[in-house]
């Protein structure tokens, strides 16, 4: 949970400071892109441990 809560506040950093700052629209990507990683990575882990959990 550490992790995600991480990697979401990166990405929500990484994101206004391309928002902000003129010239730096590449962070707002690597933002978007860390964004959708991180929520991919806890789909799977909740997944795995939702199947785990049935069996």
């Amino acid at each position: 949970m550490a992790l995600f809560l991480f990697l979401l506040l990166a990405a929500v950093v990484l994101g206004l400071i391309g928002v902000v700052a003129d010239g730096l629209f590449y962070l707002l990507i690597i933002g978007i892109v860390v964004l959708v990683i991180d929520l991919v990575f806890v789909g799977v882990r909740w997944r795995r441990s939702r199947r785990g959990f049935l069996r």
